[in-house]
């Protein structure tokens, strides 16, 4: 069983506008993000856009931003 602990339905997000990195790659593979109307920000898989999308405020999203800006997670995406 698989649980979705701070999360809604992509789908009950009405009137978002859903956002991509330009980097992207062509597959689809990509998360996407909105920004919600109380000034959180939702996060979805691009390839299962009516699944769960994970909600975050503006400050964790903030705080991941700079995380990546400073490599903090380029081994997440290393090739070994």
């Amino acid at each position: 069983m698989h649980h979705v602990y701070n999360g809604i339905a992509a789908t009950e997000l009405h009137g978002v506008v859903w956002q991509k990195s330009r980097h992207s790659n062509s597959q689809g593979s990509c998360v996407e993000f909105a920004q919600l109307p109380g000034g959180e920000v939702a996060v979805r898989n691009s390839r299962h856009p009516e699944g769960p999308a994970l909600v975050y405020t503006r400050a964790e999203i903030e705080s991941m931003l700079i995380g990546a800006k400073a490599g903090e997670f380029d081994h997440l995406a290393a090739t070994t």
